[in-house]
């Protein structure tokens, strides 16, 4: 557990195999998240047939979090931005997902700051490195801590399991 401005974190680093562009696409929706954390934990929108296809900059997405499907866990909102940056090895781009836990175990949480940076892997543009960074903080954030690195952990096995056929999602639509 490392502290940050009264917060605790959690980070994440590994590569997968998919290209840069795949898995940009695969952060932007919402069906391919949702496949991140099932079958353990369900995400469905908060109103019926309001999850958007593709999660947008300055977009706001209630959701509803149960687990397995069958306990209500609570309801957090998605707040979306994105930013380009740069590191050694070129182009990294940055979904972040500042939204808030408004009901249920994690509302006792007043940050939540969760950002996934992707860019190709060193030496190999074929595959990302990809990166996860969550900053919580908030009066139950050290009793959460465990429950949420736990569950990224799973998170992180579901990204490298799933990564090889979000190569195979088409291309956005242009506009």
């Amino acid at each position: 557990m490392q502290c940050q401005t009264g917060g605790v974190r959690i980070l994440l680093k590994f590569v997968i195999d998919c290209d840069v562009d795949a898995a940009w696409r695969a952060l932007h929706s919402p069906r391919a998240v949702a496949e991140l954390y099932g079958p353990m934990l369900a995400v469905e929108p908060l109103v019926a047939d309001a999850m958007p296809t593709s999660w947008e900059p300055g977009a706001d997405a209630p959701v509803q979090l149960s687990f397995a499907g069958l306990v209500p866990l609570g309801t957090q909102l998605i707040s979306v931005s994105e930013r380009a940056a740069s590191d050694r090895n070129g182009a990294v781009r940055v979904f972040r997902d500042s939204g808030m836990p408004l009901t249920g175990a994690l509302a006792g949480l007043d940050v939540w700051d969760h950002q996934m940076a992707v860019s190709p892997a060193p030496g190999d543009p074929t595959k990302t490195l990809w990166r996860d960074r969550l900053v919580i903080g908030g009066r139950t954030a050290p009793l959460l801590w465990p429950v949420l690195w736990a569950t990224w952990q799973w998170r992180a096995a579901r990204v490298k399991a799933l990564a090889p056929t979000w190569a195979h999602d088409p291309a956005p639509a242009a506009e």
